[in-house]
């Protein structure tokens, strides 16, 4: 079977993960606060894993003393929409009790996990287009964290009261993320370091802020205390696949 077929095969299953993790909690009709708290717990210890582990390093890598301007620039955009032009869109929903995160931060968190989807599918198809068994090695250290990846996405969506059909719509975003990094391989024999650099660099900024600042506040005001072991785990099950990932490149 030509590579092309197994790149786009890998990038099926990729996408497929992040939709099962999505559609997981989309699909739940009820969902109590409790659940809620552990699902925002766990995506807050992924989101900041995937800011400090990941995003951080890659982007100091390609782009240098340029790197921190760009974190800081992603950290004040997000906090500048979420606070300052959202003032004057106010969502009637946001005033209610049972709403545990703005709509706002929930777009970030998208934003985000879009842009780490996209060169996600994009590190898959390039390792298996140049070196087909270090791309299988790298898809499976990927896939690791696909699963995670949409049952967070899916979870902030409805703690932000977001209908079901926008959290679906969402991880459906997320996976299609994956797909157009798998498939950009080939139209670009080569992607700009920098502007990967670049993109790296405000999406941590914009992940670190979704995490810090929307998620682990919220997670703060629970009287539940399991729920610090829960974003621990959440960072364990990036800083995981991550660790798998640098392994394999290093062989």
């Amino acid at each position: 079977m030509n590579v092309i077929y197994y790149i786009i095969l890998a990038g099926i299953i990729a996408a497929c993960a992040e939709l099962f993790g999505g559609m997981l909690v989309a699909s739940r009709r009820e969902l109590s606060r409790k659940i809620q708290e552990y699902f925002i717990a766990l995506g807050a210890g992924f989101l900041l894993a995937l800011g400090i582990i990941d995003l951080i390093p890659e982007s100091l890598e390609h782009i240098g003393g340029f790197a921190p301007f760009w974190i800081l620039l992603g950290f004040s955009v997000i906090h500048f929409v979420e606070h300052t032009v959202v003032e004057h869109l106010h969502f009637g929903e946001e005033t209610h009790s049972e709403v545990m995160i703005s709509r706002a931060a929930s777009l970030s968190a998208f934003a985000g996990l879009f842009i780490h989807a996209f060169f996600d599918g994009l590190a898959i198809s390039a390792g298996m287009y140049y070196n087909f068994s270090l791309g299988v090695m790298i898809f499976i250290a990927i896939l690791l964290h696909k699963f995670p990846e949409g049952l967070t996405i899916s979870s902030i969506m409805l703690a932000a009261r977001q209908p079901r059909k926008v959290a679906m719509y969402a991880t459906f975003g997320i996976a299609g993320g994956t797909m157009l990094g798998i498939l950009m391989i080939f139209f670009l024999t080569n992607v700009d370091p920098q502007i990967t650099g670049y993109a790296f660099a405000f999406s941590a900024g914009a992940t670190l802020y979704v995490g810090a600042s929307d998620l682990i506040p919220e997670i703060n005001h629970s009287q539940n205390r399991i729920l610090s072991v829960v974003v621990f785990f959440g960072m364990m099950l990036y800083y995981v696949s991550e660790l798998l990932l640098k392994q394999i490149l290093n062989h």
